[in-house]
């Protein structure tokens, strides 16, 4: 298919619905990425909440979906805006969140997306598998990775040994500083790049901390995404690690400290629902979609959810 995904035999797409998501599912199981080696957002929150009530019908409902691995995150290179795919494996990914929330009956008004393949592609496949190919899309550049400025296209390993591991650490880690900008001659500067053309140049970032990401990003969430869900939509947003957690940041009140060691797994659903209407509840409930072993568990705690405001 175009979307290039390659399960040896022939990808889902092209086969039954029962067959194909046996198929992915045995896949995903295959392919299961090893637990990460920093705390999550379920080890640093253990708020008292109530679980999802699964039963009462949800008013507004959004799903991120970080995309799979790509062909840099497989090389170990620093990647943010550099507009690289998917690798095999990250496609497989795609798939088997795409099957999960396909499982969960999911069905979407909107999606919104960045301006970048590897978020596109992870979208593109989820909303095939799930039978939602017609679903309106929003792609915007807010949604982009961090920009990892002169940091971009270098191996990580070869940075530590160049920057020393404390300044690397620095740079990835925590909330600010930047990493030293990007060259405007640089061939992985986004200037360059004519599906950029129609921002203003001085809005385009040379290097960016989370800080800076989460500024970038909240004013799309506020203006587009949270318009959809204050009319009650269910909202899908496939996106990237730290695009996603500077929502999350918001969503869930974390502090400039922690949400540094919040990690978003690939291609695993990450379900937010509000009971209520958002204008006058401000409050949702979030879970991941499955609890796969060795990898995450729920976004806060075995309690089931964790709040978040819109």
């Amino acid at each position: 298919t175009h979307l290039g995904v390659d399960l040896h035999p022939p990808f889902i797409l092209s086969m039954s619905p029962v067959r194909g998501l046996l198929f992915v599912l045995a896949a995903v199981r295959a392919h299961r990425l090893p637990a990460p080696a920093r705390p999550t957002v379920h080890a640093l929150h253990r708020r008292a909440i109530a679980p999802i009530m699964e039963a009462e019908p949800p008013f507004a409902t959004i799903v991120f979906l970080r995309h799979g691995q790509s062909t840099w995150n497989e090389a170990s290179l620093f990647t943010g805006w550099a507009d690289v795919e998917l690798t095999t494996l990250g496609k497989n990914e795609a798939a088997g969140g795409a099957t999960q929330m396909w499982q969960e009956g999911l069905k979407f008004d909107v999606a919104f997306t960045s301006l970048l393949k590897r978020a596109i592609q992870t979208l593109d496949i989820a909303l095939k598998i799930t039978g939602q190919e017609d679903v309106p899309v929003h792609q915007n550049w807010r949604l982009n990775e961090r920009m990892y400025g002169g940091l971009t296209g270098l191996n990580k390993k070869e940075t530590v040994a160049k920057y020393g591991d404390d300044q690397v650490k620095l740079w990835r880690r925590s909330y600010s500083p930047p990493p030293p900008p990007i060259d405007t001659d640089s061939q992985y500067w986004p200037g360059n790049d004519n599906k950029y053309a129609h921002i203003p140049e001085e809005d385009i970032p040379l290097s960016e901390c989370l800080k800076d990401t989460v500024e970038r990003t909240l004013p799309y969430w506020e203006e587009s995404i949270c318009s959809a869900l204050r009319r009650g939509k269910t909202v899908l947003v496939a996106a990237h690690g730290n695009s996603i957690r500077g929502i999350l940041k918001h969503l869930d009140g974390i502090s400039d400290e922690e949400i540094t060691k919040l990690e978003i797994p690939t291609a695993l659903p990450l379900v937010y629902r509000w009971v209520t209407a958002v204008a006058s509840m401000g409050q949702a409930l979030g879970r991941w979609l499955t609890r796969p072993a060795g990898r995450l568990g729920d976004l806060v705690g075995d309690a089931g959810g964790a709040r978040g405001k819109v």
